[in-house]
């Protein structure tokens, strides 16, 4: 057999694939050779995520819904202002800032809720803010910075993702935490690296990626550089599940059953039915309305649905009087439907002042306010509302994201109780649930590449820890005689 023959197992040729080895890339650490006692409060997993981060200087924490991140982040935070004896600033979504100052607090954590620069004052310590208010403040004080719910950076093209990127290219420690990377597909991850100072995006893409001749637009792994390209996200970023996919027991983490109840309104397709366009029997009137999957489409059945839909949400809403319950809408329309069918509930939308919002959302986490009306894009991000176990979607939209992290505002670790999630949807919506159910059958896949890479590179680490003797050392008998 000759050398140039394919490799039986991978199908690709021996010598390619020694080459791809060859240059293989691996992020060189840039933080702290020597890291200091942490809180003891930390559960292993956080105790290895946070040391790794430290060291690492510029990391990403992708630990799943409730494993513990604002905990790792904000003690990453009081190591790097310890370390460098400047403030270190933490953006979140809006308001998940005074949650994360509560949790500081919990801890003994010196972190501050602030809205202004003027808020700045003392002895060095984290501040924590919202991405809307960013631009209160001048960034060149900070030694640190923390994206909480970093996946925003995902638009390649973005202006929050530009923005960021340019405001901390010179901030010297930078730390990322997200359940959902890349929600999309593998290519989001290539603006963390850019964020983090690790590698610009196109050089990520032209390195590991090739255009999918399948699919116009995508791009997608080179078969060769798989285990490459996963080994290289690996060495600056930790990909949580289970405290098991780091070697630790996974007791505590198991989540209670969650159960989804897809309700279906059944649209009247007789309505606006138009007429053909094409063909023989163009300028002919239809007899039925035939949707597509156009963004102008969608909002047509929705609308010709909402009051059906918000019939179905009020109706799951009454049949449980004592839950609390979160009532998810992707349009304003759909939430004033809903609110005028359920006596007491409140909204919190996008037009809204921030102080607004802020006390709403405040109220639904604390248990005083019963229903609460919102949107994935406003309250589906950061937010621990464990006490509540009920959540209703008024339609979906084709964000997974979107879909998986409002779900997971309730069903995550810590929740007690079995959840429950109920989907009022028209007929002519089903384009969108596969839409969704296909992107999620693509996360889990991504979730075990990484893992599987994430075992690897955590089982081959090794920090440094610094050595405070804690009792004084004796001499043997036969020295000190």
């Amino acid at each position: 057999m000759t050398s140039h023959v394919l490799s039986a197992n991978t199908g690709i040729l021996p010598e390619y694939a020694d080459l791809i080895a060859r240059k293989a890339v691996a992020f060189t650490p840039r933080g702290f050779d020597q890291i200091p006692d942490l809180h003891p409060d930390l559960f292993p997993h956080q105790r290895a995520v946070t040391e790794f981060a430290l060291h690492a200087g510029c990391a990403a924490m992708f630990l799943d819904t409730g494993l513990g991140k604002s905990f790792s982040a904000l003690e990453w935070g009081r190591v790097v202002v310890e370390k460098t004896n400047k403030p270190v600033i933490m953006l979140a979504p809006l308001a998940v800032g005074p949650q994360h100052e509560r949790e500081a607090r919990r801890f003994g954590i010196d972190a501050k809720y602030i809205r202004t620069a003027d808020e700045i004052e003392g002895p060095a310590r984290i501040y924590i803010t919202n991405y809307e208010r960013i631009d209160n403040f001048l960034v060149n004080q900070f030694g640190g910075v923390i994206l909480d719910e970093s996946s925003i950076l995902k638009s390649f093209a973005g202006v929050t993702t530009r923005k960021l990127i340019s405001l901390f290219s010179q901030t010297p420690y930078r730390l990322c935490c997200t359940a959902t990377p890349a929600p999309n597909d593998h290519t989001e991850l290539g603006q963390h690296s850019a964020f983090l100072g690790i590698m610009d995006a196109p050089e990520m893409m032209s390195r590991w990626f090739i255009a999918d001749q399948q699919n116009a637009g995508k791009y997608r792994l080179k078969k060769p550089a798989v285990k490459a390209f996963w080994r290289w996200v690996a060495s600056w970023s930790r990909c949580v599940s289970l405290p098991s996919d780091l070697g630790f027991p996974d007791d505590g983490y198991v989540l209670p059953k969650i159960r989804t109840y897809e309700h279906t309104v059944k649209a009247d397709r007789t309505i606006n039915a138009g007429e053909e366009s094409k063909g023989k029997l163009a300028g002919q009137q239809r007899l039925f309305r035939m949707p597509d999957t156009s963004a102008t489409a969608i909002h047509a059945e929705k609308r010709l649905t909402c009051q059906d839909r918000a019939d179905l949400v009020a109706e799951c809403v009454d049949s449980d009087p004592e839950e609390q319950w979160l009532i998810w809408c992707d349009t304003d329309y759909d939430a004033d439907a809903v609110a005028e069918r359920i006596p007491g509930a409140e909204e919190v939308r996008g037009s809204m002042q921030l102080s607004l919002k802020e006390s709403r959302l405040d109220a639904f986490a604390q248990g005083s306010l019963r229903v609460l009306i919102t949107k994935p894009s406003i309250a589906g991000y950061g937010l621990n509302l464990q006490g509540c176990a009920r959540m209703a979607f008024a339609g979906l939209s084709f964000s997974y994201e979107n879909y998986y992290q409002a779900i997971r505002r309730c069903w995550r670790f810590g929740q007690k109780r079995e959840v429950e999630v109920h989907i009022a949807m028209a007929d002519t919506e089903a384009a969108i649930k596969r839409v969704i159910d296909r992107k999620s059958g693509d996360h889990l896949a991504m979730k075990h590449e990484m893992q599987i890479a994430m075992r690897e590179a955590a089982a081959n680490s090794r920090v440094l820890q610094t050595y405070e003797p804690k009792q004084e050392a004796t001499l043997p008998a036969w020295i000190s005689a």
